[in-house]
């Protein structure tokens, strides 16, 4: 029964998600779970530069993991075959492959899946399986999106958020550092979450965001960080639309993540777990331990970016 009166909650938003037509689910990884359970998947090539999530996710429904290494160009180095039935799970780092070049890939292999967990503004292209995070761009605790062709075979429940929301409430009036450990614990949530819709309100906020404005600010730090880095950066890097972050690969990354970090500079270590995986001398390991994703996000502006260009230019 509607209940009538009474305190107000959260305004109800009247825009539109930005994948408003895709399959909405509580998670990204839960997209893949998802997926296989929808195309009965068994088998799975994946990059070695990849979060343990991703892994995490196969072995739980019981896919087989193969793996392939990834060139200089985050390109995946194909010196396997495949059958009909295996799927190749395909990363778009930094939103650096070109439609072009995934069109490419779709030609050659039937069973693509893309993973623009980093790549949000990257439009799916029809006939690829394509999942997004929005953890990843906006202040929700939850949600991603799926692209396919095929519809669900049964009905999932739907995710409820509101307990889960204070590490955001409590960033955007006071520090980050105070709700970190509360941030890291949604995060292992996922760890063990069945697949679920989308909640209420993390659909809801959704709706609220300017998306266009979202999309420029990213590309315009960008920009800026890509005019000032670019001589000390060994990445080659193409624009890419509303980035996700501008990756800077240095020699002694970790070290000057660490001299950011006392600045207050917080840099993220992507995949850790790909040091544990793969051999010092190998590209993924130079990677996953030498770039910093710097921020370029929409709470950011040209300032800010001269900012942090000023830091590391002291440091280097």
């Amino acid at each position: 029964m509607k209940e009538y009166g009474g305190y107000i909650e959260f305004e109800i938003n009247h825009g539109f998600e930005y994948y408003e037509e895709l399959v909405k689910l509580n998670c990204g990884r839960n997209c893949l779970a998802y997926l296989i359970e929808l195309k009965d998947i068994k088998e799975i090539y994946m990059p070695y530069f990849l979060c343990d999530s991703v892994r995490e996710t196969c072995k739980k429904y019981g896919v087989i993991c193969r793996y392939y290494h990834i060139d200089e160009y985050f390109r995946p180095i194909i010196n396997f075959d495949l059958d009909d039935k295996t799927f190749f799970y395909v990363v778009n780092y930094y939103g650096q492959l070109a439609d072009d070049y995934i069109l490419q890939l779709k030609k050659d292999y039937a069973n693509i899946i893309i993973d623009n967990v980093q790549a949000f503004f990257s439009k799916p292209i029809y006939g690829c399986d394509t999942l997004y995070s929005c953890r990843k761009y906006f202040g929700v605790t939850d949600g991603g999106y799926l692209f396919t062709n095929n519809h669900a075979l049964k009905e999932y429940p739907k995710d409820i958020s509101y307990e889960r929301i204070r590490f955001l409430l409590g960033r955007f009036e006071k520090t980050a550092s105070e709700f970190y450990q509360e941030y890291q614990d949604n995060n292992n949530l996922f760890d063990d979450e069945p697949i679920k819709l989308m909640s209420k309100l993390t659909s809801n906020l959704l709706k609220g965001i300017d998306y266009a404005s979202v999309k420029d600010r990213r590309e315009n730090n960008f920009r800026y960080l890509h005019s000032r880095m670019n001589q000390h950066n060994k990445l080659a890097l193409e624009m890419p639309e509303g980035p996700f972050a501008y990756p800077l690969l240095v020699d002694k990354g970790n070290q000057l993540r660490s001299l950011l970090q006392k600045e207050k500079v917080y840099i993220p270590m992507l995949w850790p777990d790909v040091m544990e995986t793969c051999d010092c001398s190998t590209l993924e390991y130079k990677y996953a331990d030498n770039i910093l994703p710097l921020p370029v996000d929409q709470r950011y502006g040209e300032k800010d970016m001269e900012y942090i260009c000023q830091l590391i230019e002291r440091i280097i």
